[in-house]
Protein backbone atom coordinates (compact mmCIF):
# COMPACT_ATOMS: atom_id res chain seq x y z
CA UNK A 1 0.00 0.00 0.00
CA UNK A 2 1.45 3.42 -0.95
CA UNK A 3 1.27 6.18 1.25
CA UNK A 4 -0.78 9.27 0.06
CA UNK A 5 0.21 13.25 1.22
CA UNK A 6 -3.23 14.56 2.67
CA UNK A 7 -3.91 17.81 0.86
CA UNK A 8 -3.58 21.16 3.13
CA UNK A 9 -7.12 22.09 2.07
CA UNK A 10 -8.33 18.85 3.73
CA UNK A 11 -6.38 19.64 7.01
CA UNK A 12 -7.82 23.44 7.53
CA UNK A 13 -11.25 22.47 6.43
CA UNK A 14 -10.86 19.55 9.21
CA UNK A 15 -9.69 21.86 11.80
CA UNK A 16 -12.17 24.80 11.17
CA UNK A 17 -14.57 22.32 11.20
CA UNK A 18 -13.56 20.58 14.46
CA UNK A 19 -13.66 24.60 15.45
CA UNK A 20 -16.98 24.52 14.40
CA UNK A 21 -18.18 22.06 15.81
CA UNK A 22 -17.04 22.28 19.37
CA UNK A 23 -18.93 25.85 19.70
CA UNK A 24 -15.80 28.04 18.64
CA UNK A 25 -15.56 30.48 16.46
CA UNK A 26 -13.60 32.84 14.32
CA UNK A 27 -15.40 35.61 15.71
CA UNK A 28 -15.22 34.59 19.17
CA UNK A 29 -11.28 34.26 18.99
CA UNK A 30 -11.40 37.41 17.58
CA UNK A 31 -13.03 39.25 20.21
CA UNK A 32 -10.07 37.61 22.26
CA UNK A 33 -7.66 39.31 19.70
CA UNK A 34 -9.44 42.67 20.15
CA UNK A 35 -9.55 42.83 23.95
CA UNK A 36 -5.47 41.71 23.90
CA UNK A 37 -4.58 44.70 21.29
CA UNK A 38 -7.18 47.56 21.38
CA UNK A 39 -5.17 48.87 24.58
CA UNK A 40 -1.97 49.32 22.55
CA UNK A 41 -4.21 50.20 18.81
CA UNK A 42 -6.54 53.15 18.87
CA UNK A 43 -7.64 52.10 15.41
CA UNK A 44 -7.94 48.68 15.81
CA UNK A 45 -10.74 46.81 14.05
CA UNK A 46 -12.47 43.55 14.73
CA UNK A 47 -12.37 43.16 10.88
CA UNK A 48 -8.58 43.40 10.96
CA UNK A 49 -8.59 41.05 14.46
CA UNK A 50 -10.60 38.25 12.14
CA UNK A 51 -8.37 38.70 9.70
CA UNK A 52 -4.88 37.92 12.09
CA UNK A 53 -7.05 35.05 13.07
CA UNK A 54 -7.83 33.54 9.63
CA UNK A 55 -3.96 33.48 8.89
CA UNK A 56 -3.20 32.30 12.01
CA UNK A 57 -5.69 29.18 11.05
CA UNK A 58 -3.91 29.09 7.59
CA UNK A 59 -0.82 27.64 9.26
CA UNK A 60 -0.16 23.61 9.59
CA UNK A 61 1.20 23.46 12.62
CA UNK A 62 -2.00 24.83 14.04
CA UNK A 63 -4.71 22.76 12.21
CA UNK A 64 -2.44 19.71 13.20
CA UNK A 65 -2.43 20.54 16.83
CA UNK A 66 -6.49 21.34 16.45
CA UNK A 67 -6.86 17.88 15.10
CA UNK A 68 -4.89 16.18 17.79
CA UNK A 69 -6.49 18.03 20.53
CA UNK A 70 -9.50 18.09 20.03
CA UNK A 71 -9.52 14.35 18.99
CA UNK A 72 -7.86 13.94 22.28
CA UNK A 73 -10.80 16.07 24.41
CA UNK A 74 -13.36 13.87 22.49
CA UNK A 75 -12.02 10.52 22.96
CA UNK A 76 -12.18 11.52 26.58
CA UNK A 77 -15.52 12.22 26.50
CA UNK A 78 -16.51 8.83 24.95
CA UNK A 79 -14.00 7.15 28.01
CA UNK A 80 -11.86 6.04 25.01
CA UNK A 81 -8.68 6.44 26.88
CA UNK A 82 -7.11 4.49 29.10
CA UNK A 83 -6.42 5.12 32.91
CA UNK A 84 -4.81 6.82 34.33
CA UNK A 85 -4.68 9.37 30.71
CA UNK A 86 -8.61 9.54 30.70
CA UNK A 87 -9.20 10.75 34.54
CA UNK A 88 -6.05 13.27 33.93
CA UNK A 89 -8.38 15.03 30.56
CA UNK A 90 -11.73 14.35 31.59
CA UNK A 91 -10.90 16.70 34.69
CA UNK A 92 -8.17 18.86 33.23
CA UNK A 93 -5.94 17.93 35.96
CA UNK A 94 -3.96 20.81 37.04
CA UNK A 95 -0.42 19.30 36.86
CA UNK A 96 -1.02 17.47 33.69
CA UNK A 97 0.58 20.17 31.21
CA UNK A 98 0.44 18.77 28.12
CA UNK A 99 -2.29 20.65 26.58
CA UNK A 100 -0.59 23.68 26.93
CA UNK A 101 2.90 22.36 25.49
CA UNK A 102 0.67 21.05 22.57
CA UNK A 103 -0.90 24.93 22.38
CA UNK A 104 2.39 26.23 23.18
CA UNK A 105 4.45 24.85 20.28
CA UNK A 106 2.37 26.47 17.93
CA UNK A 107 3.19 29.75 19.41
CA UNK A 108 6.52 29.67 19.00
CA UNK A 109 6.41 30.73 15.58
CA UNK A 110 5.13 34.45 16.34
CA UNK A 111 7.96 35.78 18.71
CA UNK A 112 7.46 36.32 22.46
CA UNK A 113 4.68 38.43 22.32
CA UNK A 114 2.46 35.54 21.40
CA UNK A 115 4.29 33.19 24.26
CA UNK A 116 3.96 36.00 26.50
CA UNK A 117 0.15 36.64 25.86
CA UNK A 118 -0.40 32.64 25.50
CA UNK A 119 0.92 32.56 29.38
CA UNK A 120 -1.53 35.46 30.00
CA UNK A 121 -4.35 34.28 28.01
CA UNK A 122 -3.97 30.59 30.29
CA UNK A 123 -3.97 32.03 33.43
CA UNK A 124 -6.78 34.65 33.42
CA UNK A 125 -9.04 33.21 30.64
CA UNK A 126 -11.13 35.68 29.09
CA UNK A 127 -13.86 35.34 26.96
CA UNK A 128 -14.05 32.31 24.83
CA UNK A 129 -11.13 30.35 26.27
CA UNK A 130 -12.98 31.23 29.82
CA UNK A 131 -16.27 29.21 28.66
CA UNK A 132 -14.52 26.11 27.50
CA UNK A 133 -12.45 25.97 30.56
CA UNK A 134 -15.59 26.07 32.54
CA UNK A 135 -15.54 22.23 33.98
CA UNK A 136 -18.71 20.84 34.28
CA UNK A 137 -20.26 17.50 33.40
CA UNK A 138 -20.70 19.07 29.73
CA UNK A 139 -17.97 18.56 26.89
CA UNK A 140 -14.50 18.35 27.10
CA UNK A 141 -12.32 20.81 26.31
CA UNK A 142 -8.83 20.20 28.42
CA UNK A 143 -6.70 20.69 24.84
CA UNK A 144 -9.17 23.25 23.56
CA UNK A 145 -9.40 26.32 25.24
CA UNK A 146 -5.29 25.89 25.39
CA UNK A 147 -5.50 25.75 21.49
CA UNK A 148 -7.94 28.63 21.29
CA UNK A 149 -5.48 30.47 23.40
CA UNK A 150 -2.48 29.91 21.29
CA UNK A 151 -4.49 30.98 18.15
CA UNK A 152 -5.67 34.05 20.31
CA UNK A 153 -1.60 34.75 21.10
CA UNK A 154 -0.75 34.26 17.97
CA UNK A 155 -3.22 36.84 16.17
CA UNK A 156 -2.16 39.25 18.79
CA UNK A 157 1.26 38.64 17.94
CA UNK A 158 1.07 39.28 14.16
CA UNK A 159 -1.44 41.77 14.71
CA UNK A 160 1.10 43.63 16.91
CA UNK A 161 3.77 43.51 14.18
CA UNK A 162 1.91 44.39 11.53
CA UNK A 163 0.42 47.56 13.22
CA UNK A 164 4.28 48.26 13.92
CA UNK A 165 5.16 47.09 10.28
CA UNK A 166 2.46 49.78 9.32
CA UNK A 167 3.37 52.69 11.39
CA UNK A 168 6.67 52.51 10.55
CA UNK A 169 5.97 52.60 6.45
CA UNK A 170 3.53 55.58 6.78
CA UNK A 171 6.28 57.37 9.26
CA UNK A 172 8.68 56.67 6.07
CA UNK A 173 6.28 58.01 3.08
CA UNK A 174 6.14 61.04 5.52
CA UNK A 175 9.78 61.80 5.57
CA UNK A 176 10.02 61.34 1.95
CA UNK A 177 7.48 63.63 1.26
CA UNK A 178 8.92 66.20 3.05
CA UNK A 179 12.23 65.41 1.18
CA UNK A 180 10.37 66.30 -2.13
CA UNK A 181 9.94 69.83 -1.02
CA UNK A 182 12.45 72.33 -2.86
CA UNK A 183 14.47 74.09 -0.39
CA UNK A 184 12.66 77.50 -0.51
CA UNK A 185 16.32 78.63 0.92
CA UNK A 186 18.57 77.75 -1.68
CA UNK A 187 20.50 79.97 -4.08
Amino acid sequence: MMNRRVHSKVVKASALERLKDRGVTLEGIAEIVYQMQSPYSKNLTMESCLESVAAVLDKREIQHAILVGVELDQLAERNQLSEPLLSIVREDEGLFGCDETLALGSVFGYGSIAVTTFGYLDKHKIGLIKNLDTKNDGPVHTFLDDLVASIAASASSRLAHRIRDEEEAAEARKEDDISDVPNQHAG
